[in-house]
Parts: C-alpha cells; sequence; structure tokens
C-alpha cells in the first residue's frame, strides 16, 4: 500500500505527482498507478487521471501496455537536454550579470556558502542546486526565459542519479557555483554565460562516465 503523504493544499495532483518524480519518489521505469496516487496524495481519482495525460502528453510519462511508467532519457535525449541547458543557462547567467540586485547577488552567495553543508547528502546537494540554478534564472528578470528553463527541468526530473553524487563532484560543483556567483556580481555577462556553460559541460562528462560505466 502506498504511503499516505500530507497533501498540499496549495498544489493540484499535476503538481503533486511531478514533484514526486523530481524528488526521485518515483524513478525513470517506475508504474504509476491512479488509485495508488490518489490514495497517497488524498485526492480523487479524476484530478489524478488528468495530471496524467498531461505528463503524458509533455513526455514525462510513457506507455508500457496499459501502463503509464516514469519515462527516462537515452543518450541522444540527455545530450540534447544538456545542448539546450547550456545556451538557456548561459542566457539566463548573462542577463542576471546585466539586472541582478545586490540582494539577489547576496542570496546566491549566501546559497554557495550553506550548500558546503550538504557535501555529504548528494540527494540534499542535487536539491539545493535545483534551487541554486532557479535562483539565477529568476536573477535573469526575463520571465519567458524563466519559463523556458522551467520545461527543461522538468525533463531533468527523468535522470534517475545526481552527478553530484560522483566521488568529489560536490566540492568542484560548488567551487563553479562560486565563481558563476562572483561573475554576476562583477556584472561581467560574457564571463558569467561561460562560467555557467563550463559548469553544465563538466556536469554532462560526469554523466557519460556513469553512463559508460553502468552494468549493461
Amino acid at each position: 500500500m502506498a504511503t499516505k503523504t500530507q497533501p498540499d493544499p496549495h498544489k493540484d495532483a499535476y503538481a503533486l505527482i511531478l514533484d514526486a518524480i523530481d524528488q526521485g519518489t518515483y524513478q525513470p521505469g517506475d508504474r504509476l498507478v491512479e488509485s495508488e496516487l490518489a490514495e497517497r496524495f488524498g485526492v480523487s481519482r479524476t484530478p489524478i487521471r488528468e495530471a496524467l495525460q498531461r505528463l503524458e502528453t509533455q513526455s514525462l510519462l510513457t506507455r508500457d501496455g496499459r501502463s503509464l511508467i516514469v519515462a527516462s532519457l537515452d543518450h541522444a535525449q540527455m545530450a540534447e537536454l544538456y545542448a539546450v541547458r547550456q545556451e538557456l543557462e548561459g542566457l539566463a547567467a548573462k542577463l542576471a550579470a546585466q539586472h541582478a540586485a545586490a540582494e539577489e547577488v547576496q542570496v546566491l552567495r549566501e546559497m554557495v556558502q550553506a550548500d558546503h553543508d550538504l557535501l555529504d547528502d548528494p540527494q540534499a546537494l542535487a536539491r539545493a542546486n535545483r534551487r541554486f540554478h532557479h535562483q539565477i534564472h529568476l536573477a535573469s528578470h526575463n520571465r519567458f526565459l524563466v519559463q523556458q528553463l522551467d520545461l527543461v527541468y522538468r525533463s531533468m526530473a527523468l535522470m534517475a542519479r545526481t552527478s553530484l553524487a560522483a566521488q568529489g563532484r560536490g566540492e568542484k560543483a560548488l567551487a563553479e557555483h562560486a565563481e558563476i556567483v562572483e561573475a554576476i556580481a562583477a556584472h561581467d555577462g560574457d564571463r558569467a554565460a561561460k562560467a555557467l556553460k563550463d559548469h553544465l559541460s563538466i556536469a554532462f562528462v560526469v554523466r557519460l562516465k556513469e553512463e559508460a560505466q553502468a552494468p549493461r
């Protein structure tokens, strides 16, 4: 029987399921059943059914016979996703260097500092990493760019493991985060964009190595 969670009255069924995928409660290949989801989230089956249909339309779920399962990304899809991330997030960093308020830069610096306490917990660090990147998106002060990056990050949830779990990657990633923040603080858009793109390129290399070493 599925564990029932306390429903958030401010979130609909779609957001609840999406959060569960993003947090790893449901991982690529896991089967999603209407009745179990309804019980877990304390909502009726109708909004659950509608949410599942929406997630399938967005390719976050796929069919396995008559069942819906959480989709997974193949090698080509992962490469395509990182290519889009690099361009969009590089632009976000460049715009943040132009438009971020001093308070926004301060928040980014404090995030990097606080995240050092999470180095022994890759999953918590991964969640903090998403918050950090989202804060840069917001600092771009471009709502249309933020919307597109939100779509990209939904697909990122289909990666079962975080690259931050690789040996020594967490500490290096935080150093890269610090470099991005300092470029934004210096209002150097080109440097900020390059720092963020380089950061994602390194993360992609880590994922490729993990994929190559994974048992077949």
